[in-house]
């Protein structure tokens, strides 16, 4: 990790950092005490300590002279205003804005940024007289794992940090509990969208999200990460394990290269149709006989129906192939696809399809298809979904469809070995759980 600094050569992070440190968060013994502890021997900083000093200690300066102890500012640029402007509005004047911009404008590019750039500034106020605000810090992300930092020394300069951390891959274990949706829950402790959009489809196979899910149950998950040495998450690779409900997931990469995620025994957890195609969706109507809400007489309602905003993506139940994909009658916008061993599923009143999609096209499970509305007879966005066996409807919540296949010989061999590996990571949760609830604030 290499700091820059504007009127001398890049050196080692550790010695600035605790000079910064000391000259920032001078103690009672005024700023000559402070040079003199700067000159002590090197204490090796903890990742955590060095993430803090950079983001964090300008505003912990004591007061200065005249003026009331800093406070600190966060400010977002503005659509079609400067940097300048930006820190302008934290409450100094024209003149400290431009001396601030100026002085970044040596490690980073301050003409071309772009509207919702956050950063948050030291700003202390005159104790009295006619004198304007101070800048005292200021501190900018520049990218996931680099920052920029100004902190005003004693002779009134702004000394200008460039902060690179290094990044290391590791795996992660999340150790939480449902507070709100799942989604909500697993990023409040660092997994990223995509983690959490795996983990929700993943569960689609076996739970359903609005009777089986309830707040305060347990989940854990293990996946890869890029990780900077303060522990913000860069990026996150492979989900290898998920657990919900009592349901267990593990990651296996099958011989064939294909990876999939089996139960504990290896089983392919992987249902040859999904519960919910829809992510989230909660189930409005039930299968059988039902007075129409538009026709006003009973019918066979012939299939479920799950209540989700317009818009929202609808995925495909099972691998199959499409047979059918256009109006029809009072299902609107109508989508149908073929799998295997005589079974067929059907998703309507859809407002438009996936881009691409026709007839004769090969789908896969859990891929996008189509997109929910309320064409044909319906009274609002909404997905009815049908279940086709040989040709008889079913009922889709009943349905009993056929099982993944389940691993031997080798394979189960050397999945069981992959499993044990996870099961050690789980062991170690707790120090797990704290290296993640760190992550990416």
């Amino acid at each position: 990790m290499q700091i820059f600094q504007a009127r001398r050569l890049p050196v080692r992070l550790v010695p600035l950092l605790t000079g910064a440190a000391v000259a920032i968060c001078a103690v009672a013994g005024g700023w000559q005490v402070a040079a003199q502890l700067a000159r002590k021997p090197e204490v090796a900083l903890a990742p955590e300590a060095a993430a803090a000093l950079q983001h964090a200690a300008f505003t912990q300066s004591e007061a200065r002279p005249g003026y009331a102890r800093p406070r600190s500012v966060s400010v977002q640029v503005r659509s079609g205003e400067t940097l300048q402007d930006a820190v302008e509005r934290a409450g100094v004047t024209a003149a400290e804005a431009e001396q601030a911009v100026e002085t970044l404008a040596r490690a980073m590019d301050t003409v071309h940024i772009k509207a919702g750039m956050a950063f948050d500034a030291a700003v202390a106020q005159p104790a009295g007289g006619d004198r304007a605000a101070r800048l005292i810090g200021l501190s900018l992300r520049t990218g996931p794992a680099t920052a920029v930092t100004l902190s005003r020394t004693f002779d009134g300069a702004l000394r200008l940090r460039a902060l690179e951390e290094k990044v290391a891959d590791e795996t992660t274990v999340a150790d939480g509990e449902i507070q709100g949706s799942l989604y909500e829950s697993a990023q409040r402790l660092g997994a990223t969208p995509a983690i959490t959009a795996q983990v929700a489809k993943l569960f689609a196979h076996k739970l359903d999200f609005q009777r089986d899910i309830q707040p305060g149950d347990d989940f854990r998950l293990v996946f890869d990460r890029r990780v900077t040495e303060s522990g913000r998450t860069i990026e996150t690779g492979d989900l290898e394990y998920a657990e919900l409900h009592g349901v267990k997931f593990f990651r296996f990469e099958r011989d064939d290269g294909q990876a999939e995620y089996f139960d504990e025994t290896g089983k392919n957890i992987r249902g040859f149709l999904l519960r919910t195609p829809v992510d989230g969706a909660r189930l409005t109507s039930g299968f059988g006989k039902r007075r129409h809400p538009i026709l006003g007489y009973a019918r066979a309602h012939q299939g479920v129906d799950f209540g989700a905003g317009s818009g929202t993506p609808v995925l495909a139940a099972g691998d199959g192939v499409v047979v059918k994909a256009g109006r029809w009658g009072g299902y609107g916008n109508w989508l149908q696809i073929r799998h295997s061993g005589g079974w067929d599923t059907g998703y309507a009143h859809l407002s438009r399809y996936a881009k691409g999609l026709r007839p004769g096209m090969k789908v896969r499970q859990g891929q996008v298809v189509a997109y929910v509305g309320t064409t044909g007879l319906s009274t609002g966005p909404h997905l009815h979904y049908e279940v086709w066996q040989r040709g008889r409807r079913v009922n889709p919540v009943g349905a009993k469809v056929p099982q993944g296949t389940v691993l031997a010989g080798a394979e189960l061999r050397r999945f069981q070995a992959q499993k044990g590996r996870v099961e050690r990571l789980l062991a170690k949760g707790p120090a797990g759980k704290v290296a993640l609830a760190a992550a990416d604030r």
